[in-house]
């Protein structure tokens, strides 16, 4: 390094000390935040099904619960797609002769599952923690056979093993004793692990109903046999036999180690992969943010140094050695500050996980979120790339010595509409989108149209005042002509001021509104889908049908799809949830709002009515046939019978319950829905599918959402304290000429109020044309915002750039 770059370095850092601070501040809360996103990334990459009821077992003989689409995109190489299924996939039972028969393997025990109610007056005595929702119905717990228990293993801890169809033995968890009954069976026994009921191999397969089918085979190794020895000799046994699943004719898969769990909780690798997603989206999300506000900052930190450079370099010192003491500068600050931001990565990441566990039903059932511990290193890797980032900069920001002097650029001022074209273009788009698709051109559209408004924030801020100059010089007095020749002087300082404003109002606005919407829109159609009066659970629409009183009655059954398609020339599979009715008993109980066809069809097989989004996306109509994986795998050509609008509340595809029921792990109905002659009956909760993912994204996006926040608000208070420490000396000016300090705060007032305003209506534009597309296609209405929101937004961006303008300028003190 040469000694005047070292020499230049050192002096400008200490005598621009203040100005550095605001960038240090910046760039240590962007380093932890990307650092707790890239530990959240991490941890769930290498998260898995937990193994608990096959940890006994080496290998467990299970079919394939995931479903893969390939395609060439435009000629390209070929890529693939894939999705996991939530059904049980069953496998021939013939397996279980061919796996027993494998050199080394001491036991294969078949594992047939199925699901115990409890009949009313059962489950003993004490506390069973049933809740208070009327609609609960009775408790359900896993049933195995008896034999399946020793593939945990779990042993007896009392009692004894059932020898009759009607005897039982519980685990631990369900907090029962012998003498005790539960779903119909007389305990015998108690054994260890989590709540389950365990019958005989008869009776198990009795119940689970699928005749010359099993669940899975659980392997027990013989002394001495490697598991991967075992694993192989496995593998090639079911190769050698030809065994496909049951449902779509798919080789059985040997898993092995922490891929045994996918055995056991099948909701666990989708929602991985889920979370995987949002979290990767999150994630570029905050980098785009992160890109636009160390940008600036850095950028605003050597722009105010304009004059020193060109000093430098008119007493001998060359272009580079300016640049590379700029560089310098940049990289010991931002590196101090991105390793400080790096140790809070850390509990910013715990508590965000921590929030992910508390929330019920954020993390899948089974699904364990590993955090080896050297993870934690991972915030290092993104405290270099947050240095490289601020270091960059410097690259544009001192790039030609003596452009300062000239103001901003002709390329900056075009590729600033560019950018406000390609945002407006991808507003457009997500008006002829639908579901994700608009919600992904609706994000794009909001971060292209706030990088132009950053580029092009001095021609902005120059426009806006000499809209406002008149009325500035006339109702401001002295101050207002002092702001407005201000203003008009330093248009680039006065855009840099901006940007920040204007980040953070669009993007509250775009975050905190696309979900208000959308919950609004969904809650609507729910309630006014929902036309029933009675709902019960734990029985069927038939004995609900023989009740006095009860005029109609349907199932509701509770399932996924796959849906494959192409997406820009690339494959996609989306896993949709979808409801399974009784058409014959939907009249005066569930109204889906059909716009075309007769679900009066739904009755014959092969049938499925689609929603009126999902059917324009699939160009489908009455009369058309959709190819759909069910939850199982299984592929099928369905014919629509109806299109319907309400979509959002009821799921994309209504199947008949016939028809969706064999293709799923628990054909009975999640509840029942009715209607009687004896009046309104109590409030019946509205008929909601249960979207993927849904509560692990409101955390994780209430978590981040805030976190930018945080980041743009101190992106606001830092530009203005920056932009604070440029000017003492001009204050210092004012006051000598004979500005008082009342004055100097009445300018400061106009110059906040400016901001506030120009800011705020910037903000709102940017927002609402991503959020109007995104509201249209989503929903066929107007974006909405709880007023409360609104009002927190506008008084948050008030109360932070009047503490910025104010607290980074003292007129009444020292300014020097």
């Amino acid at each position: 390094m040469n000694p005047a770059v070292r020499l230049l370095a050192a002096r400008s850092l200490r005598t621009h000390r203040r100005a550095w601070a605001a960038v240090f501040a910046a760039v240590a809360v962007t380093s932890a935040l990307l650092g707790a996103l890239a530990l959240a990334l991490g941890s769930t990459a290498l998260g898995h099904a937990r193994v608990e009821r096959y940890a006994g077992a080496a290998v467990v003989v299970a079919g394939d619960h995931e479903v893969s689409r390939t395609t060439d995109p435009w000629g390209g190489e070929p890529q693939t797609a894939t999705a996991g299924l939530t059904e049980r996939v069953r496998i021939p039972e013939a397996a279980v002769g061919v796996v027993r028969a494998v050199p080394g393997v001491r036991a294969a025990v078949p594992d047939h599952t199925f699901v115990v109610r409890e009949r009313a007056g059962e489950g003993g005595g004490g506390e069973r923690g049933r809740g208070t929702d009327p609609d609960a119905g009775p408790r359900t717990h896993p049933g195995r056979s008896w034999a399946a228990a020793a593939l945990a293993p779990y042993a007896l801890t009392e009692g004894r093993a059932p020898r009759r169809d009607d005897e039982a033995v519980v685990g631990a968890g369900l907090g029962l004793g012998t003498g005790d009954r539960t779903g119909g069976y007389r305990v015998v026994g108690v054994a260890g692990g989590p709540a389950a009921v365990y019958v005989t191999e008869a009776e198990a397969r009795k119940r689970a109903g699928r005749p010359g089918q099993v669940d899975a085979v659980g392997v027990l190794a013989a002394p001495g046999v490697p598991v991967d020895t075992l694993h192989a000799r496995v593998r090639a046994a079911l190769d050698t036999a030809g065994l496909k699943d049951t449902a779509s004719g798919r080789p059985l898969r040997a898993l092995t180690g922490d891929g045994r769990g996918d055995a056991e909780h099948l909701g666990a690798p989708p929602a991985r992969s889920e979370l995987l997603e949002l979290l990767a989206a999150v994630s570029g999300t905050v980098l785009l943010v992160s890109v636009l506000v160390l940008a600036s900052l850095v950028a605003q930190a050597l722009q105010q140094r304009a004059a020193e450079r060109e000093l430098l370099l008119a007493v001998g010192a060359t272009p580079r050695q300016v640049r590379a003491a700029a560089g310098r500068e940049v990289v010991r600050v931002a590196g101090a500050a991105a390793l400080l931001g790096a140790l809070g990565a850390v509990p910013a990441f715990l508590a965000l996980w921590e929030a992910v566990r508390a929330r019920p039903g954020a993390v899948a059932e089974g699904l364990e979120l590993a955090t080896p511990s050297w993870l934690f290193a991972a915030p290092l890797v993104t405290a270099l790339l947050v240095t490289g980032l601020a270091r960059l900069v410097v690259a544009f920001g001192a790039g030609r010595p003596g452009r300062a002097a000239h103001g901003p650029g002709r390329v900056r001022r075009v590729a600033g509409f560019v950018l406000l074209v390609l945002g407006v273009g991808s507003a457009g788009t997500a008006t002829l989108q639908s579901g994700e698709a608009a919600g992904a051109a609706a994000g794009a559209a909001t971060v292209t149209l706030v990088s132009g408004c950053a580029l092009l924030g001095p021609w902005i801020a120059g426009a806006a005042m000499r809209l406002l100059d008149r009325p500035f010089r006339l109702l401001g007095g002295a101050p207002g002509r002092l702001a407005a020749a201000g203003a008009v002087a330093r248009s680039r300082r006065l855009g840099a001021a901006l940007t920040p404003v204007v980040l953070v109002t669009a993007f509250a606005l775009v975050q905190l509104t696309a979900g208000s919407t959308a919950q609004r829109a969904a809650d609507a159609q729910a309630r006014e889908a929902t036309t029933a009066n009675l709902a019960v659970s734990g029985t069927t629409a038939e004995e609900v049908r023989r009740r006095p009183g009860v005029t109609a009655a349907t199932d509701v059954l509770r399932s996924t799809v796959v849906l494959a398609r192409d997406e820009a020339g690339s494959p996609r599979l989306d896993r949709l949830p979808v409801l399974g009715v009784d058409p014959d008993g939907l009249e005066g109980v569930l109204d889906p709002g059909v716009v075309a066809g007769d679900l009066a069809g739904l009755a014959g097989p092969g049938t499925v009515a689609v929603g009126a989004d999902r059917a324009d996306s699939l160009d489908a109509r009455p009369g058309s046939t959709v190819r759909l994986r069910l939850g199982d795998g299984v592929e099928k050509d369905l014919r629509v019978v109806a299109v319907y609008e309400r979509s959002l509340a009821l799921g994309e595809f209504l199947f008949p319950k016939a028809g969706l029921a064999p293709h799923t792990t628990d054909p009975h109905p999640a509840r029942v829905l009715a209607r009687t002659t004896e009046g309104p009956g109590r409030a019946v909760a509205p008929e909601r599918v249960a979207l993927p993912g849904a509560a692990s994204q409101a955390v994780v996006a209430a978590g981040v959402v805030g976190a930018i926040g945080a980041l743009t608000l101190l992106s606001v208070l830092s530009t203005l304290a920056l932009i604070g420490a440029g000017r003492r000396r001009e204050l210092e000016l004012l006051r000598q000429v004979g500005a008082s300090a009342g004055q100097l705060r009445r300018m400061l007032g106009l110059e906040a109020g400016f901001l506030i305003a120009v800011g705020l209506l910037l903000g709102l534009v940017v927002a609402a044309l991503p959020l109007t597309a995104f509201s249209w296609a989503h929903t066929g209405g107007l974006p909405y915002l709880p007023p409360v929101q609104a009002a927190l937004i506008a008084g948050t961006v008030v109360v932070t750039v009047t503490a910025g303008v104010f607290g980074s300028h003292r007129p009444g003190g020292r300014t020097g």
